[in-house]
C-alpha cells in the first residue's frame, strides 16, 4: 500500500511538471508583457506625473459611504481644541474637553470593578499566586477564581492564542450565567467570544449580506455602528422609525409597513435588529412587547439580532430587561423557530470595561451548515484577545453571596447604577427645561437623546456653512462650552426634526457644571438665532 502511495505521488508530480514546461512560454510572455518598461510614446513613469498609487476615488467606494458619527467631525474638533488647551490653557472659555459623545465610562472617571481587576491582574502575572503576600493583597475568591480561570486556559499562558470561539471553560462560565439571567439552558458551543460586541455585529453582516438586494431592518435613530456594517458590507438598510412621542416605542405596525415597502422595491430583508435597552434612545422594552417582535421575525423568517450590551443599564422600577433569549423560549419558540443572534460586552452595564475589547455573541437557530461558515470567519481572526475574555466570564459569573468580595462588589456595582440614574435625570430635567427642547425619560443605557426645534435664522445658518442644522449646533455648543455632544443627524431622525445624543457619563459632581454651562449656551444661542 505505501509503495502505491508513493508512486501514485510520484506521478502526479511529474504530470504537474510536465503541464508547467509545456505552459512555461506562455507564463513568460504574460510576465514580459506586465513587466516590460514603458515604450518611448507612452507616459513619462516619473513621480512628479504619476498619480498617487491611493487616492479617494481609486479605494473601495463602500468606505466612503460609511459614516460613524460618535468619532466624526465634531470629535475630531474636540481634539484639536485639547491639544491647545494644553500649549495654551486660557486659549478657550473653558478648561477642559468633556467628551459626553461616546459611551467610554473609564475615561470620564468611573473606577473598575475591584474584584474584576484583581482577578485579570493574578491570571497575566501568575507567578504571584504562589507568593504569600498576595494572600493581604487580593480577596480571597478573587485568588481561587483565578486559578480556576488559568486551569482553563492551555498552558496558562493568556498571552496565547485560545480556539477560535473562545476558551471552552470561559464559554462554559459564560452558558451558565446566561442560563442563570434567563432560566432556560444555554450550550457554550453557542458562543463566540470577540473583541467587544462590534466584531459579532459585523461578522453577522459579513453572513447576512449578499449584495445591495439584501436588506437589514434598523431602528431610527439607531447606534451608527450598524449603517456603517451594513454599508461596508454592501447592503441596504431598511430603516424603522421609533416613536418619539410614545417614548420611543417599537410598533410592529411600522416594521410590517417598512418590510412590506423594501420587498415591494426587490430588496430581500435579511434580519432585524433590536436595540434593548435603546441607543441613543435610552427605551426600554416591555415583555409584550417583544414578544410581538418575536413573532414578527418567525412569521417573516427574519434573522433576530438583539443588541443587548445595556442589559444592566435599568434606571426605572417599572422596566426590567428581559432577553430575547428568555422572551422566545418562554413563548415555546426553540432552535428551530427562530433564527436570533444576543450580543453583548464588557464595554457597558456597570463595569464599562472598553478598553478590554470583550464581549460576545450567543448564536441559536442556524443549521451546523451555516455554524461551520460563522465559525470560519471567527477563525480568520484567530480569536478575541484573553483579558477580554476573562472578563465577559466574570461579567456573567461575578461574585455570589457568601464570597468575601461579595458586599464591596454589591456597594462598587450598586453605587455606579444608582448615580447613574440619578444624572440622568438630572440631565432630562435640565433639557426640558432649555427652551424648545423636549426630552424622553432614559429608562436605561447611557444616554439622552433631547429633540431641539431651532430657530429659522440658525437653520439659514447651518446652510449657509453646508452643516446639518444640529451638527451646527453641537459644533457652537463644544466651541463655547467644551462639551462634546453628537448630532442626531449621525444617528437617523424624522425628517425635520433635530437632536443629539449626550452620555449621562461624566462623574456626577461635574454635573451641575454642565447643566449651567448647557444653559447659559443654549440661552445665548436661541437670542442669538431669535426671530
Amino acid at each position: 500500500m505505501r509503495r502505491f502511495v508513493i508512486g501514485s505521488a510520484r506521478s502526479l508530480i511529474e504530470r504537474s511538471r510536465q503541464n508547467y514546461q509545456s505552459q512555461r512560454p506562455l507564463i513568460s510572455s504574460s510576465y514580459r508583457l506586465l513587466s516590460s518598461t514603458p515604450a518611448a510614446d507612452s507616459p513619462s513613469s516619473s513621480s512628479s506625473t504619476m498619480a498617487p498609487p491611493v487616492a479617494l476615488n481609486t479605494i473601495n467606494p463602500k468606505v466612503i459611504e460609511c459614516e460613524y458619527a460618535v468619532r466624526g467631525e465634531i470629535v475630531t474638533l474636540a481634539q484639536k481644541l485639547q491639544e491647545e488647551i494644553k500649549t495654551k490653557p486660557d486659549a478657550h472659555p473653558f478648561e477642559e474637553i468633556l467628551y459626553c459623545n461616546i459611551g467610554n465610562p473609564q475615561s470620564l472617571g468611573q473606577h473598575p470593578i475591584t474584584f474584576f481587576r484583581e482577578v485579570l491582574a493574578l491570571c497575566d502575572h501568575p507567578t504571584i499566586l504562589d507568593k504569600s503576600e498576595t494572600q493581604g493583597l487580593f480577596s480571597a475568591d478573587s485568588i481561587e477564581r483565578a486559578w480556576k480561570i488559568l486551569d482553563q486556559i492551555p498552558g496558562r499562558a493568556t498571552g496565547a492564542y485560545s480556539h477560535s470561539q473562545g476558551i471552552k471553560g470561559l464559554r462554559d462560565t459564560i452558558a451558565a450565567g446566561i442560563e442563570a439571567r434567563d432560566g432556560f439552558p444555554a450550550d457554550p458551543n453557542d458562543i463566540f467570544l470577540t473583541d467587544g460586541a462590534s466584531p459579532a455585529v459585523h461578522m453577522m453582516m459579513q453572513l447576512l449580506i449578499r449584495s445591495e438586494k439584501d436588506g437589514i431592518l434598523c431602528p431610527i435613530p439607531q447606534y451608527p455602528l450598524y449603517s456603517a456594517s451594513i454599508a461596508l458590507h454592501g447592503g441596504t438598510l431598511v430603516p424603522y422609525y421609533l416613536d418619539e412621542a410614545t417614548g420611543w416605542g417599537l410598533e410592529v405596525s411600522e416594521l410590517k409597513k417598512q418590510l412590506e415597502t423594501s420587498r415591494s422595491k426587490g430588496i430581500t430583508v435579511r434580519a432585524l435588529v433590536v436595540i434593548n435597552p435603546g441607543n441613543p434612545t435610552g427605551q426600554v422594552l416591555a415583555e409584550e412587547n417583544q414578544k410581538a417582535i418575536v413573532e414578527f421575525c418567525k412569521q417573516e423568517g427574519l434573522v433576530l439580532l438583539a443588541d443587548e450590551v445595556y442589559q444592566e443599564n435599568v434606571y426605572v422600577p417599572e422596566k426590567k430587561f428581559h432577553s430575547f433569549k428568555k422572551v422566545s423560549r418562554s413563548m415555546g419558540y426553540g432552535e428551530k423557530d427562530l433564527s436570533l443572534v444576543s450580543f453583548q460586552s464588557v464595554s457597558k452595564g456597570y463595569y464599562g470595561e472598553c478598553g478590554k475589547r470583550g464581549g460576545y455573541m450567543e448564536v441559536t437557530g442556524f443549521g451546523a451548515d451555516v455554524r461551520e461558515q460563522i465559525y470560519k470567519v471567527a477563525s480568520v481572526n484567530l480569536c478575541s484577545n484573553i483579558s477580554g475574555q476573562i472578563l465577559a466570564s466574570l461579567v456573567m459569573s461575578p461574585p455570589k453571596v457568601g464570597d468575601e468580595s461579595y458586599e464591596s462588589y454589591s456597594a462598587e456595582r450598586d453605587g455606579i447604577l444608582s448615580s447613574l440614574a440619578r444624572r440622568a435625570k438630572t440631565l432630562e430635567d435640565a433639557f426640558n427645561n432649555l427652551e424648545g427642547v423636549t426630552c424622553n425619560k432614559a429608562e436605561g443605557a447611557m444616554y439622552l437623546f433631547p429633540r431641539i426645534d431651532l430657530p429659522e435664522k440658525a437653520i439659514k445658518a447651518a446652510e449657509a456653512e453646508k452643516k446639518a442644522p444640529d451638527a451646527y449646533y453641537c459644533q457652537r455648543l463644544l466651541t463655547a462650552t467644551g462639551i462634546v455632544v453628537v448630532p442626531g443627524s449621525g444617528f437617523g431622525q424624522v425628517p425635520g426634526t433635530w437632536h443629539f445624543r449626550c452620555t449621562i457619563l461624566p462623574q456626577e459632581e461635574k454635573i451641575p457644571a454642565i447643566v449651567t454651562r448647557l444653559t447659559d449656551f443654549h440661552k445665548s444661542f436661541m437670542d442669538e438665532f431669535r426671530g
